[in-house]
């Protein structure tokens, strides 16, 4: 099963290369008003589709368990939704006055406003032995919490495109992103049984409509001739994704192994990934909204592309590392405890 899963995320990938490949050697076909008709199958059917599918595949009714824990979850939902979002805001203060491309820059303020994804997290906690419950849970929330909390930090940190008004993004959201997600979770109470039995393929089903929304994205960059990407620009944001990540990481680590925290070990795995880790699946199309019809989209989707894969990649990496120091934390409580 990790096999699998592993293997899609490597098709995933090898996806987005095509899928931007395609955009650069034909954009007209997916541009607004092209054949495929973006404006209507990716703006309102693809995002629709996306969450329908998100809401059949949620499994809620096993996250009753992991309902007690409540100061984990605040820790995990405030650290990505409240102090993630601020202090990328605080460092892009600094990396303003760099050559930087500045739409690559406002790429990263988005990435920070993003929710946990639904698998990724829970996966390596998974792999690792941490608590699968709490990450199961934080990554189910945070994706519900998002679905109000990301376009107010977007809208907070960057606003909207001109030509969208403020009351059009969220009807466009709740049409497009909430009522698809609440008639999936209704239609998975009744047909539950045979969701278990027969398994269908979710991620793939979600994974090639998101391929098609990226296409589409990049079909507008590259037919609109005043873009320009400069390469440089492009390592160092890499550069700087795969330094945020690990310094947060380090953070979420210290702050929840202090004596005083109350986490166990397999607590600090669980809010290691959770709190660090950020939703491709949800945060495209959400920027596809907020964003609609503004030039530099596909720029400003550019880090969350890239940090996508690399959390994963960073994540895979740092397994048996993890583990290792969980396992002997375990351990160590173990000697400690006093025999009756």
């Amino acid at each position: 099963m990790r096999l699998l899963e592993r293997m899609r995320k490597d098709w995933f990938m090898i996806g987005i290369v095509l899928a931007i490949a395609g955009a650069k050697l034909e954009p007209s076909i997916g541009v607004n008003g092209g054949p495929l008709k973006p404006e209507i199958t990716v703006s309102y059917i693809a995002v629709a589709t996306i969450f329908f599918n998100s809401g059949l595949s949620l499994k809620t009714e096993e996250l009753t368990s992991a309902l007690v824990h409540l100061k984990l979850h605040l820790f995990i939902q405030i650290f990505t939704l409240a102090f993630f979002p601020a202090a990328i805001w605080l460092f892009l203060q600094l990396l303003s006055i760099t050559p930087i491309n500045e739409w690559l820059l406002k790429g990263l303020q988005t990435v920070g406003c993003m929710p946990p994804p639904v698998s990724s997290a829970v996966i390596l906690t998974k792999a690792v032995g941490g608590n699968e419950a709490a990450a199961i849970f934080n990554s189910a929330f945070g994706s519900f919490l998002g679905i109000v909390i990301t376009p107010l930090l977007l809208l907070l940190f960057l606003g909207s495109s001109s030509s969208v008004p403020f009351t059009s993004i969220f009807s466009q959201l709740f049409m497009t992103v909430v009522v698809p997600l609440i008639i999936g979770q209704i239609v998975r109470r009744y047909i539950k049984d045979w969701l278990e039995r027969k398994k269908p393929p979710f991620g793939a089903i979600s994974s090639s409509v998101l391929l098609m929304i990226i296409y589409t994205t990049f079909c507008d960059t590259f037919s609109n001739p005043n873009i320009d990407l400069d390469k440089f620009s492009l390592v160092l944001i890499l550069v700087i994704i795969f330094s945020i990540q690990l310094s947060f990481m380090l953070l979420t680590f210290i702050f929840s192994t202090r004596n005083n925290s109350g986490f166990t070990p397999a607590d600090t795995v669980a809010i290691i990934f959770c709190s660090t880790h950020k939703s491709l699946t949800l945060g495209i199309p959400m920027l596809k909204i907020v964003f609609a019809g503004h030039e530099h989209l596909s720029l400003i989707s550019v880090p969350l592309l890239i940090y996508h894969p690399a959390q994963i990649l960073l994540g895979s990496v740092l397994v048996p590392t993890i583990k290792s120091w969980m396992v002997s934390r375990q351990k160590g409580v173990k000697l400690t405890r006093p025999t009756v």
